[in-house]
């Protein structure tokens, strides 16, 4: 097995590594206390072409694959921007592929050079109040009308919408109750996000406030057939091609979170004195970290390996959701424990692992909670009976 980076994967790390570095740690926790969209990072990483790197050259991007769009990522989360810097990029990267690989050639040209560009914000709305993980239960309703779709309904924790142009909004075309499958009639769009149509709370939260998180409330959106993604009621199946690379890209960006964590940690363990020595002498904080260091290694490992598999066009659902379950953990780890071992200072906002610890956190619960890669695992790949 050669687990070395190609000289352009190389490549792609040094240049990332090099544009994020310009954006430092006071940047980011100013942007996450003031609850401000990170525009000049965002735009940076447009204007030097990094937003469409998975998306196919002909329509102006990069047309590399997920490893490379995984290590892009991960450097953006090590830099220290953590969720914040991640998901003000990541839906370009992940979230466009049911579009990509199921979009009319018109939908396609005219919208994919403009989200490449960083002109066209697009936001993603699939889960509701009511259906949470089973989003088979999904009641926001799209009724066709000539040419156009009329939709009304509720969407929750969709980031970026207030900021966003468009929304990746799947829908309800058929009730589940006259449905074969439960998983049929459901409809896919690249819709405008009307304001007019679309009203929007804010989600006050956590952590990741730079990047806003809402509830919509969808009265009378009329999106054209044109939007539509693929065939009416294979919006669900569509939607499954942007699952598994957004696990494998959460999973890298998991271990970048938990890298910066490491290294503030140690940097204070080596240079803060108490006793007349290091503390990062002491083998209660040494060992610690470089028990969650090595947790984050495994966890890269398999990353990359979901990454490998799903570029090489072969099955990688069981990896990437375990690659996921194991990079969120790790990385909740490291944070844990570099707060551990800068002790009061830990708590305090000025060093910055406080950050780390609350989005390190949210790798934990979204895009799926760590139980539900587990019934996967458990399911698919152990053979045992359905448990939800």
């Amino acid at each position: 097995m050669n687990f070395d980076l190609t000289e352009d994967q190389k490549a792609v790390q040094l240049a990332v590594r090099d544009l994020a570095s310009r954006f430092d740690d006071t940047y980011w926790l100013e942007h996450d206390e003031h609850k401000e969209f990170p525009w000049d990072f965002y735009r940076a990483f447009a204007e030097a072409g990094w937003l469409g790197i998975a998306i196919p050259q002909e329509f102006g991007g990069g047309g590399l694959g997920i490893t490379e769009a995984a290590l892009l990522l991960e450097e953006i989360a090590a830099s220290g921007a953590a969720m914040n810097g991640c998901s003000a990029l990541h839906l370009t990267i992940f979230g466009m592929n049911p579009v990509v690989k199921h979009g009319s050639a018109e939908l396609k040209s005219r919208t994919l050079p403009a989200v490449v560009a960083g002109e066209m914000h697009v936001a993603f709305g699939v889960t509701e109040p009511d259906a949470g993980t089973d989003t088979t239960r999904i009641t926001t309703f799209a009724r066709r009308n000539g040419d156009e779709y009329v939709v009304n309904g509720r969407k929750v924790w969709i980031s970026k919408a207030a900021v966003a142009d468009r929304i990746l909004l799947l829908t309800r075309t058929t009730p589940i109750e006259e449905c074969d499958r439960r998983t049929d009639g459901m409809t896919l769009f690249l819709a405008p996000l009307d304001r007019d149509t679309i009203s929007m709370r804010p989600i006050p939260k956590l952590g990741r406030n730079a990047v806003d998180s809402n509830e919509l409330f969808i009265d009378g959106l009329r999106i054209p057939a044109a939007d539509r993604v693929g065939e009416e009621g294979r919006g669900f199946y569509y939607l499954l091609d942007g699952l598994n690379p957004e696990r494998i890209l959460i999973a890298h960006e998991a271990v970048g979170i938990g890298r910066a964590a490491i290294r503030r940690a140690v940097a204070y363990a080596n240079d803060r004195i108490v006793f007349g020595r290091p503390i990062g002498q002491n083998q209660g904080l040494q060992f610690p970290l470089a028990d969650a260091y090595s947790r984050l290694e495994a966890a890269s490992l398999m990353a990359r390996k979901a990454a490998w598999l799903y570029d090489h066009g072969q099955h990688c659902a069981a990896e990437a959701n375990m690659a996921k379950y194991l990079a969120a953990d790790a990385s909740f780890q490291a944070a844990d424990r570099a707060v551990q071992t800068l002790g009061g200072m830990g708590y305090a906002r000025e060093y910055h692992v406080e950050r780390y610890f609350r989005e390190a956190r949210l790798m934990r619960l979204a895009p799926i909670s760590q139980e539900m890669a587990l019934n996967y695992v458990g399911e698919h790949v152990l053979k045992m009976p359905r448990s939800y």
